[in-house]
């Protein structure tokens, strides 16, 4: 990215999908080939994992601190995912990320990532990750061995009615094969952020 294609310091790309569709893969894959983008870390209310640390994969939070939160307008968007289990866009995350001239990237479920589309308007490009089939996002969501069988249908069923709402994205990107979708993402990237509405039209 130049400094021509930097035309707003409040830029945001947003990736959103159901859980094994690979938006995560391909967020991920884009910031560590642009030093000028920078993900963005939600809040979240769920226990934290074995590895996970504080501030970098989640602003661990308990639930009275993020309600507290909501009161008091800290956040850009919140929603509770799962049962207790809250999650949202810290403001003051976004602040910092925007001070260090960075473009935020999220990788965001879909709920959120409508709520932050309307949030940002213009500044943002919301793509909606999509795997081929039901049965093949069943099976990467398996291979992550982290499921079990209630909460593997929980996800599925959840991604069904998630599906529905794919059309109110900017771009959907339809991930079967990971290279080619890791060029198509880079290419709706360069587009959105250079203001290229042809390649924005085109390249998917």
């Amino acid at each position: 990215m130049n400094s021509a294609q930097k035309q707003s310091t409040h830029r945001a790309i947003i990736f959103s999908g159901p859980s094994g569709a690979g938006k995560s893969t391909i967020a991920q894959h884009l910031i560590a080939h642009d030093k000028d983008l920078k993900f963005s870390v939600s809040a979240c209310t769920r226990p934290q994992r074995p590895g996970e640390v504080d501030g970098q994969d989640y602003y661990f939070l308990s639930v009275p601190d993020f309600k507290q939160k909501i009161v008091a307008g800290a956040f850009a968007e919140w929603q509770e995912v799962y049962q207790g289990h809250y999650y949202g866009t810290l403001k003051e995350a976004l602040a910092a990320i925007w001070r260090a001239r960075k473009v935020a990237v999220f990788d965001i479920d879909v709920y959120g990532a409508l709520r932050l589309k309307d949030y940002f308007q213009e500044n943002a490009l919301a793509v909606y990750v999509s795997a081929p089939s039901q049965a093949v996002l069943a099976e990467r969501l398996a291979q992550r061995g982290t499921e079990d069988a209630t909460s593997l249908l929980q996800r599925l069923q959840k991604a069904t009615q998630e599906a529905t709402l794919a059309p109110k994205f900017d771009k959907i990107l339809l991930n079967e094969e990971l290279g080619t979708s890791l060029k198509e993402a880079s290419a709706l990237l360069a587009g959105f952020l250079s203001g290229d509405a042809a390649c924005l039209e085109g390249c998917l």
